[in-house]
Protein backbone atom coordinates (compact mmCIF):
# COMPACT_ATOMS: atom_id res chain seq x y z
CA UNK A 1 0.00 0.00 0.00
CA UNK A 2 1.24 3.49 -0.28
CA UNK A 3 1.94 5.66 2.40
CA UNK A 4 0.16 9.06 3.23
CA UNK A 5 1.20 11.45 5.67
CA UNK A 6 -1.73 13.36 6.86
CA UNK A 7 -0.88 17.00 8.85
CA UNK A 8 -3.19 17.35 12.20
CA UNK A 9 -4.03 20.92 13.14
CA UNK A 10 -5.94 22.54 10.17
CA UNK A 11 -6.10 19.85 7.95
CA UNK A 12 -7.96 17.05 10.47
CA UNK A 13 -8.85 19.06 12.84
CA UNK A 14 -9.28 23.43 13.92
CA UNK A 15 -10.53 25.64 15.83
CA UNK A 16 -8.71 24.56 19.40
CA UNK A 17 -6.66 27.57 18.92
CA UNK A 18 -8.73 30.20 18.44
CA UNK A 19 -11.20 29.19 20.86
CA UNK A 20 -8.30 29.61 23.72
CA UNK A 21 -7.30 33.28 21.72
CA UNK A 22 -11.01 34.28 22.18
CA UNK A 23 -10.94 32.88 25.51
CA UNK A 24 -8.35 34.73 26.86
CA UNK A 25 -8.91 37.79 25.24
CA UNK A 26 -12.37 38.35 25.32
CA UNK A 27 -13.30 38.49 21.87
CA UNK A 28 -14.95 37.25 19.13
CA UNK A 29 -12.76 36.86 16.21
CA UNK A 30 -13.18 34.35 13.52
CA UNK A 31 -11.19 32.44 11.51
CA UNK A 32 -11.70 35.85 8.68
CA UNK A 33 -10.31 38.03 11.07
CA UNK A 34 -6.87 35.96 11.00
CA UNK A 35 -3.74 37.34 8.61
CA UNK A 36 -1.18 34.89 9.98
CA UNK A 37 -0.39 31.50 10.11
CA UNK A 38 0.32 31.97 13.98
CA UNK A 39 -3.48 32.71 15.49
CA UNK A 40 -2.00 34.06 18.46
CA UNK A 41 -0.37 36.81 16.44
CA UNK A 42 -3.72 38.66 17.17
CA UNK A 43 -2.50 39.21 21.12
CA UNK A 44 -0.68 42.25 22.11
CA UNK A 45 3.02 41.92 22.74
CA UNK A 46 2.16 43.37 25.91
CA UNK A 47 -0.19 40.46 27.28
CA UNK A 48 2.17 37.57 25.27
CA UNK A 49 3.49 36.65 28.92
CA UNK A 50 0.34 36.57 30.00
CA UNK A 51 -1.00 34.24 27.10
CA UNK A 52 1.74 31.79 27.94
CA UNK A 53 0.68 31.06 31.64
CA UNK A 54 -3.02 30.84 29.98
CA UNK A 55 -2.19 28.63 27.37
CA UNK A 56 -0.34 25.83 29.09
CA UNK A 57 -3.60 25.36 31.58
CA UNK A 58 -5.69 24.37 28.85
CA UNK A 59 -5.59 21.40 26.12
CA UNK A 60 -6.21 22.78 23.39
CA UNK A 61 -7.45 19.71 22.06
CA UNK A 62 -10.57 19.68 23.96
CA UNK A 63 -11.91 22.65 21.84
CA UNK A 64 -11.13 21.12 18.40
CA UNK A 65 -13.90 20.08 15.75
CA UNK A 66 -13.39 17.65 12.87
CA UNK A 67 -13.02 19.45 9.56
CA UNK A 68 -15.48 18.72 7.00
CA UNK A 69 -15.37 15.24 5.89
CA UNK A 70 -12.09 14.74 7.20
CA UNK A 71 -13.17 11.91 8.87
CA UNK A 72 -15.32 9.82 6.91
CA UNK A 73 -12.82 10.63 3.83
CA UNK A 74 -9.93 9.08 6.20
CA UNK A 75 -11.52 6.10 7.23
CA UNK A 76 -12.29 5.48 3.34
CA UNK A 77 -8.82 6.12 2.20
CA UNK A 78 -7.18 3.65 4.92
CA UNK A 79 -9.20 1.04 2.86
CA UNK A 80 -6.68 2.07 0.05
CA UNK A 81 -3.61 3.51 1.49
CA UNK A 82 -1.32 3.74 4.64
CA UNK A 83 -2.02 6.26 6.56
CA UNK A 84 0.46 8.28 9.00
CA UNK A 85 -0.40 11.44 11.18
CA UNK A 86 2.59 13.41 10.39
CA UNK A 87 2.17 16.40 13.02
CA UNK A 88 4.40 19.03 14.36
CA UNK A 89 4.41 19.36 18.45
CA UNK A 90 7.07 21.95 19.09
CA UNK A 91 5.72 25.10 19.97
CA UNK A 92 6.68 28.62 19.14
CA UNK A 93 6.22 30.69 22.07
CA UNK A 94 6.20 27.82 24.46
CA UNK A 95 8.75 25.50 23.42
CA UNK A 96 9.06 24.06 27.42
CA UNK A 97 5.42 22.96 27.38
CA UNK A 98 5.79 20.56 24.12
CA UNK A 99 6.22 17.23 25.61
CA UNK A 100 2.86 18.39 26.96
CA UNK A 101 1.33 19.30 23.22
CA UNK A 102 2.77 16.19 22.27
CA UNK A 103 0.83 14.03 25.05
CA UNK A 104 -2.33 15.89 24.05
CA UNK A 105 -2.17 15.61 20.59
CA UNK A 106 -1.41 11.85 21.16
CA UNK A 107 -4.30 11.10 23.27
CA UNK A 108 -6.63 13.21 20.59
CA UNK A 109 -5.61 10.80 17.77
CA UNK A 110 -6.00 7.35 19.57
CA UNK A 111 -9.18 8.64 20.80
CA UNK A 112 -10.36 10.08 17.81
CA UNK A 113 -9.47 8.31 14.62
CA UNK A 114 -9.64 4.37 16.06
CA UNK A 115 -8.55 3.26 12.40
CA UNK A 116 -5.07 4.83 12.61
CA UNK A 117 -2.82 2.33 14.44
CA UNK A 118 -0.35 4.83 17.07
CA UNK A 119 2.69 3.35 16.05
CA UNK A 120 1.62 5.52 12.24
CA UNK A 121 1.81 8.79 14.33
CA UNK A 122 4.90 10.93 13.38
CA UNK A 123 5.53 13.71 15.91
CA UNK A 124 8.22 16.10 14.36
CA UNK A 125 8.44 19.57 13.31
CA UNK A 126 10.73 18.79 10.16
CA UNK A 127 8.62 17.02 7.94
CA UNK A 128 11.00 17.21 5.57
CA UNK A 129 13.25 13.90 6.83
CA UNK A 130 10.05 12.18 5.95
CA UNK A 131 10.07 10.10 3.44
CA UNK A 132 6.21 9.03 1.97
CA UNK A 133 3.68 8.53 -1.40
CA UNK A 134 1.93 11.17 -1.02
CA UNK A 135 1.50 14.70 1.35
CA UNK A 136 -1.31 16.30 2.72
CA UNK A 137 -0.48 19.72 4.82
CA UNK A 138 -2.31 23.36 5.10
CA UNK A 139 1.75 25.11 5.33
CA UNK A 140 3.68 25.04 2.20
CA UNK A 141 6.98 24.37 3.63
CA UNK A 142 5.57 21.60 4.96
CA UNK A 143 5.31 19.51 1.65
CA UNK A 144 8.45 20.06 0.88
CA UNK A 145 10.41 16.48 0.62
CA UNK A 146 10.77 13.34 -1.50
CA UNK A 147 6.82 12.24 -2.38
CA UNK A 148 5.07 11.48 -5.28
CA UNK A 149 2.19 13.55 -4.93
CA UNK A 150 1.64 16.71 -2.67
CA UNK A 151 -1.57 17.96 -1.50
CA UNK A 152 -1.62 21.83 0.02
CA UNK A 153 -5.11 21.84 1.93
CA UNK A 154 -7.12 24.86 1.62
CA UNK A 155 -6.98 26.93 4.33
CA UNK A 156 -6.95 30.64 5.81
CA UNK A 157 -3.32 31.37 5.83
CA UNK A 158 -2.40 29.63 2.39
CA UNK A 159 -4.85 32.04 0.23
CA UNK A 160 -1.78 33.71 -1.19
CA UNK A 161 -0.44 30.71 -3.04
CA UNK A 162 -1.73 31.27 -6.66
CA UNK A 163 -2.33 27.85 -9.13
CA UNK A 164 0.88 28.97 -10.77
CA UNK A 165 3.28 28.94 -7.90
CA UNK A 166 1.50 25.62 -6.91
CA UNK A 167 1.80 24.22 -10.28
CA UNK A 168 5.78 25.17 -10.86
CA UNK A 169 6.25 23.32 -7.36
CA UNK A 170 4.10 20.19 -8.58
CA UNK A 171 1.44 20.55 -5.67
CA UNK A 172 -1.96 20.22 -6.05
CA UNK A 173 -4.65 22.03 -3.67
CA UNK A 174 -7.43 20.63 -2.73
CA UNK A 175 -10.43 23.12 -1.46
CA UNK A 176 -11.50 19.99 1.61
CA UNK A 177 -11.48 16.24 1.78
CA UNK A 178 -13.76 15.67 -0.75
CA UNK A 179 -11.62 17.33 -2.91
CA UNK A 180 -8.67 14.87 -1.72
CA UNK A 181 -11.25 11.76 -2.20
CA UNK A 182 -11.24 12.63 -6.08
CA UNK A 183 -7.35 12.96 -6.52
CA UNK A 184 -6.48 9.93 -4.56
CA UNK A 185 -9.67 7.51 -4.93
Amino acid sequence: MKKIAIDMDDVICDGGFLYLVNQFLGTQYTIKNIKSYYIQDVIPKEKMEDWKKFYIKYNLYDHVNFIENAYDVMKRLSEYYELYILTAYVHRDVPEFSGEILKQKYDWLYKELPFISPNNYIFTNDKSVINCDIRIDDKLSNLMGPSEIKILFDSYHNQGHTDQKLANLSIIRAKGWKDIEKILI
